[in-house]
């Protein structure tokens, strides 16, 4: 079980930790596609669902495995191939990802996630660590913590110990005196373990643990539930 005394500061995951993500990331494409239907007819008429859309980005995630960890580049390359296929000015690309990324930013907190924030930054130096490319400050959440990592800042991404390390390097803390907590259970239960972390796996909907060979963390229902262990 664990300690709660030995915690000196959280790390946090972000994506479906504190908000849903795909419910967001549905609406930013719905958006993006309204945009173009006036700019760029010819692509709209092309990938004119959301699901065109996220095909096309798979195709430069396999296509680009450089921009792999680079959601925001990602997504930007994906839109300008899809202007490029239809005929349409490919300048049109940032613009459209600017209009994208400012609607990902528009999240809705599950309900036990401000609580939490609030309970946690009384208590410890809380970073953020997420594979995606949400901004903390643009959500309004910023004031809840000291610091916060992607792989757009530090070139490498979760499960690669590199940057829990340098999470709890930006609050002067030994990785063994940090708690994770996050969503997936290998990016960031099993991932925060091996870089030297306490690990708290967030298993909203009740699912098995999925990792055969790796033993279960502490789990926690939702962050009201953590909150609780904590202040026990």
């Amino acid at each position: 079980m664990l300690d709660p005394s030995q915690i000196r500061a959280i790390t946090l995951d972000l994506d479906d930790t504190l908000w849903p993500i795909w419910p967001t990331i549905h609406r930013a494409e719905e958006v993006l596609l309204l945009w173009l239907k006036e700019r760029a007819a010819k692509t709209a008429q092309l990938f004119d669902t959301p699901k065109a859309l996220r095909a096309i980005r798979e195709r430069v995630e396999q296509e680009r495995p450089d921009l792999r960890h680079d959601l925001s580049a990602m997504r930007r390359e994906s839109i300008r191939l899809a202007l490029r296929q239809a005929g349409d000015d490919e300048d049109l690309a940032t613009p459209a990802f600017d209009l994208f990324f400012a609607e990902r930013q528009r999240v809705q907190l599950f309900d036990d996630a401000l609580p939490a924030l609030e309970f946690l930054a009384r208590r410890w130096p809380v970073v953020a660590v997420t594979n995606g490319n949400a901004d903390i400050h643009h959500i309004g959440i910023g004031r809840f913590f000291r610091d916060s990592f992607n792989v757009m800042r530090t070139g490498f991404a979760k499960p690669d110990a590199r940057i829990f390390h340098l999470a709890a390097a930006a609050v002067d803390v030994p990785p063994s005196a940090v708690l994770h907590v996050g969503d997936d259970a290998k990016l960031d239960a099993v991932a925060a373990r091996d870089a030297g972390m306490h690990a708290v796996w967030l298993n909203r909907s009740g699912l098995d643990w999925p990792i055969e060979k790796e033993h279960p963390p502490t789990t926690v229902a939702s962050l009201q539930a953590l909150c609780d262990m904590l202040a026990s």
